[in-house]
């Protein structure tokens, strides 16, 4: 492979774990959101989740897919028949969908904090710990 193959995985990582710590904290802002009954928590929860959603998640899941997209197409000869990738990127695509769905959310709690309960939230938050499990162990036990 490419001498600076190793780098593109390392942005790959780093920004994917960034994606992962904002992709957890965000539903836990709507838990909290959720529970607030007064406007100014209110306001100050929908900046946060914001500057959360725009400023972190979103470009962290952009650096996520070109860098491993990058290493995808320099490594494609030796990728193509690894099962374990193609289960591995249809699970970046549900959490990708899964980011789309929290900017939905993010917009629905704007008009209405009580659209959804805060136990709803603790449950949603769960999601995206079941796809971090199942791609690790891809990657690194490499099953098929």
């Amino acid at each position: 492979m490419v001498d600076y193959f190793n780098w593109i995985k390392a942005a790959h990582v780093i920004s994917m774990v960034c994606w992962f710590a904002a992709i957890f904290y965000l539903p836990r802002l709507f838990v909290y959101h959720a529970m607030s009954e007064d406007k100014v928590s209110q306001d100050r929860f929908v900046i946060m989740e914001r500057k959360l959603f725009r400023g972190i998640m979103t470009p962290s899941m952009i650096a996520t897919w070109i860098f491993g997209l990058w290493m995808l197409v320099l490594g494609w000869e030796a990728y193509k028949t690894q099962g374990w990738l193609h289960v591995k990127l249809l699970l970046v695509v549900l959490l990708s969908a899964y980011h789309g769905l929290c900017g939905i959310y993010r917009n629905k709690l704007i008009e209405d904090p009580n659209y959804k309960s805060h136990v709803f939230w603790r449950w949603f938050n769960e999601v995206p710990v079941l796809i971090l499990i199942a791609v690790v162990a891809l990657v690194i036990v490499k099953p098929f």
